[in-house]
């Protein structure tokens, strides 16, 4: 059975609410479609009501698609280090670069260039995105099925602004993330997705499309570059960028 909007996306706020996680999608339906997992995750966050801070974008490969999910203000963290207790139920932590937007991209009929999209930043950030999900277990699901549960957000934190940052290359920036002191990655680059900038360019159209385009003061995640590590409740988390500096925060 396709997808029903409305039923899936009861679906994720009820587990949201406190019912049990979903072993999978109910009643036989089915996320056929990116266009269809959008639909689910906006109703979703209609629902949930709050303002849409930001967003995380990604993409499998440097050529693919690039995917999306928006980011209520109730979810993100700026300036503070600590993940409320209980908030999510699986921690997985993920290194990354965010970018924040200092003026709109509204919709509009003509593209946005990546000229206007760099000169649209206004800072950017180490970063670390608390994986989550409604289902029972994280990446058990096709694809698009976590694509509509907000692609398996649970929290974002950011740190300090970066403003003289147009000379970073995120593919050329080392990368430390650190569990209790115990680095588990190291290395340069990681993200999947290549250039970050060229998944703000694609985000500028999505954002324009499914929510008035991107916000004055959106912050917008660009995808993990160590992969997600999961940890238990109270495990201090460092991730470090070479030129971004570092964020530590206790789950």
């Amino acid at each position: 059975m396709t997808v029903s909007v409305d039923h899936l996306a009861g679906s994720f706020l009820r587990v949201r609410s406190g019912a049990p996680p979903l072993t999978r999608l109910p009643d036989g339906y089915r996320v056929g479609s990116a266009a269809d997992a959008y639909a689910v995750q906006h109703e979703t966050i209609r629902a949930l009501g709050g303002r849409i801070a930001g967003w995380k974008v990604g993409a499998r490969t440097p050529e693919s698609e690039p995917f999306a999910a928006p980011i209520l203000e109730a979810t993100v963290f700026d300036g503070v280090t600590a993940l409320p207790p209980g908030l999510c139920r699986h921690i997985g932590v993920e290194a990354e670069i965010a970018y924040r937007f200092g003026r709109a991209l509204p919709a509009r009929d003509v593209p946005y260039t990546t000229a206007e999209v760099r000169d649209a930043i206004v800072s950017v950030h180490t970063a670390i995105e608390i994986v989550d999900t409604r289902f029972v277990t994280p990446g058990s699901q096709p694809a698009l099925d976590h694509l509509a549960d907000q692609q398996s957000h649970g929290a974002l934190f950011v740190g300090p602004a970066v403003t003289d940052w147009q000379s970073l290359v995120p593919l050329e920036e080392r990368v430390v993330l650190s569990i209790d002191g115990k680095v588990v990655a190291d290395h340069v680059g990681g993200n999947s997705a290549g250039d970050p900038i060229r998944t703000l360019v694609w985000l500028a159209a999505h954002a324009a499309r499914y929510a008035g385009g991107l916000a004055e003061g959106a912050i917008v995640t660009t995808g993990s570059t160590t992969g997600t590590v999961f940890v238990a409740p109270g495990a201090r988390v460092s991730a470090t960028f070479a030129h971004l500096g570092t964020l530590s925060i206790t789950c």
